[in-house]
């Protein structure tokens, strides 16, 4: 019987949806990985619209108009849920990032070392870029 991954002889079939899913590492899947990064590309890209669709559409476009518009709650939660989003991206591509090229191959017997301190740092930077934005937005006036 031939094995139902193309690369192996196989003519596709159920095998493919198997080759998305085991890539995967730190218990990690990898077809979740997947349509959250696209998930969360889909939200930043609609928060980006809804601040050009602002900046487009407000005529004079000035400290108290971005106060009006930052302040109001759903753009607190639309803020929120992009900063999220965004924490989400930057996680899953640095986390990639660091396991395709941080390898034994390169870093030799110490590379799980270096991984864990490149992770730690990633870890770190995400939840201060989390943090201060989150800090502003729901910082009372």
């Amino acid at each position: 019987m031939a094995h139902p991954c193309p690369r192996r002889g196989g003519g596709g079939g159920t095998g493919d949806l198997a080759l998305v899913t085991n890539v995967a590492s730190f218990g990690r899947s990898g077809l979740a990985d997947f349509v959250l990064q696209r998930v969360s590309a889909v939200v930043v890209g609609l928060y980006a619209l809804c601040l050009l669709g602002f900046f487009v559409t407000a005529a004079p476009v000035d400290h108290a108009a971005l106060a009006d518009f930052f302040e109001s709650l759903p753009m607190r939660v639309f803020t929120t849920l992009a900063v999220v989003s965004l924490a989400a991206h930057a996680w899953i591509g640095m986390w990639t990032i660091g396991t395709d090229y941080i390898r034994r191959h390169y870093f030799g017997a110490g590379h799980t070392v270096y991984l864990a301190i490149y992770l730690i740092v990633c870890i770190g930077l995400i939840s201060v870029y989390v943090l201060w934005p989150l800090s502003v937005v729901w910082t009372v006036p």
